[in-house]
């Protein structure tokens, strides 16, 4: 299960990406960073007729169930099962997002794989967001109210099935991935939930075991 991942050129991609569209920033002196579960990141959303560059929190609401007795959400990071009733509210467009990535990773034993395209390219994970979410994240904060995101995951290709067998997040490399994920219909958006092709990821072990 993914839980960290690199945004290095979250603002690059977002030129690149959308170069005829009107976006607006606002991230504010949004620089390099690894981000963990719980922790902000950049998403890119609709915003009008344009795009935004915005911050939310990483961890959609827990479905009951896995809430504590306390009250406390951790929230969950990453979405396998798009056909339970606790996600299917969430499958529209109107909550789907783009994030932006530059590398993520697999817990190995002493350290993380991390893995990168090969192509070098823009590449998004597939997100969901849910906007002005309240709920108790940490007991000492209380109740706050936040835009969460996660995103999907699925099967995983080969070099990411070597470490970790039995998921990979959902990337999308490809202008019409890019516009089907924000827009589609969730008929035709489901399709997107796949691996990458196989041989098309660079694998860094950092730490490795002995």
């Amino acid at each position: 299960m993914c839980n960290l991942f690199g945004q290095e050129t979250a603002k690059e991609a977002m030129r690149r990406v959308f170069p005829s569209r009107r976006w607006v920033d606002e991230t504010g002196n949004l620089g390099p960073s690894q981000i963990y579960p719980d922790r902000m990141a950049a998403i890119v959303r609709p915003d009008g007729d344009g795009m935004a560059l915005a911050m939310a929190r990483w961890g959609l609401p827990s479905p009951p169930k896995f809430q504590s007795k306390s009250g406390i959400d951790r929230g969950v990071t990453n979405v396998r099962n798009t056909a339970s009733p606790h996600w299917r509210r969430w499958l529209g467009p109107e909550h789907r997002c783009l994030v932006p990535l530059d590398k993520f990773a697999e817990p190995i034993k002493g350290g993380n794989a991390w893995f990168t395209l090969k192509s070098g390219g823009p590449a998004f994970f597939a997100g969901i967001q849910v906007r002005g979410w309240a709920s108790i994240r940490k007991l000492k904060d209380g109740e706050t109210t936040d835009d969460l995101f996660a995103f999907l995951t699925c099967e995983p290709n080969r070099e990411v099935g070597k470490v970790h067998p039995k998921a990979m997040p959902v990337v999308l490399t490809k202008p019409d991935e890019w516009e089907s994920w924000l827009a589609a219909p969730w008929s035709e958006a489901a399709s997107l939930q796949r691996p990458l092709p196989d041989g098309c990821l660079s694998v860094d072990l950092v730490n490795p075991p002995d």
